[in-house]
């Protein structure tokens, strides 16, 4: 598959490399820096840096992973999106990291729907430290760790599965995008868990079932 990056910081980065590594076209862009973009492209095969409007018309997948603080800056270079499979890993953090800037009414997924109408939007990634994305395995021994996804079209989620076995999760579907509303707040427990509670950012959630 063809998959746009949109934001190619440690999130971005992380899971380009993975993906390209398995194969899938790659472009990474929207990054301060066109050597850096270039650097990272050249790390990996089936990779290569371009613009923001390069990725979206080179590609079905969009993944989104900037900085709330910069998502309308990020989608306006971007464009349109009409059609598009939109994956969605950022969390709407206040820019001290103390909590989310929205929540409970709408989130962050909900947001970036109503910017790219005509999308269909995934929630998905956003519940693990970019550190999981860097390491050789997502194996914790040998347990997969679960990767929560929601949305609203069902093709959109289906394909969005197949992509989250490629990283290394078990995927799981929570529902419409509308679950993005739980999602982000497990994404804050999870920085109160790593960062005030002192576990670090090499950690990732096991959904156990009978």
């Amino acid at each position: 598959m063809n998959i746009g990056i949109i934001g190619s910081g440690n999130m971005g980065s992380g899971l380009g490399r993975i993906w390209a590594k398995k194969g899938h076209q790659v472009i990474f862009s929207y990054s301060r820096s066109k050597d850096k973009l270039e650097n990272l492209a050249r790390a990996v095969p089936n990779a290569r840096a371009g613009t923001p409007a390069e990725a979206v018309a080179s590609s079905e997948i969009i993944l989104i992973s900037v900085r709330w603080a910069d998502i309308k800056d990020a989608l306006k270079a971007a464009g349109p999106m009409e059609g598009k499979i939109v994956i969605d890993c950022t969390n709407p953090l206040k820019e001290d990291l103390s909590g989310l800037a929205i929540g409970h009414t709408t989130s962050a997924a909900e947001e970036i729907a109503r910017m790219v109408p005509g999308a269909r939007v995934v929630k998905a990634f956003n519940t693990v430290f970019a550190e999981v994305y860097h390491s050789n395995s997502r194996l914790y021994g040998s347990r997969r760790p679960t990767m929560f996804y929601c949305g609203d079209d069902s093709g959109a989620k289906s394909v969005v599965s197949k992509l989250i076995s490629d990283v290394g999760f078990e995927p799981m579907d929570s529902g419409p995008l509308k679950s993005a509303r739980y999602l982000e707040p497990l994404a804050m427990l999870m920085i109160q868990l790593g960062y005030a509670q002192g576990m670090g950012t090499n950690i990732a959630m096991s959904l156990i079932r009978r």
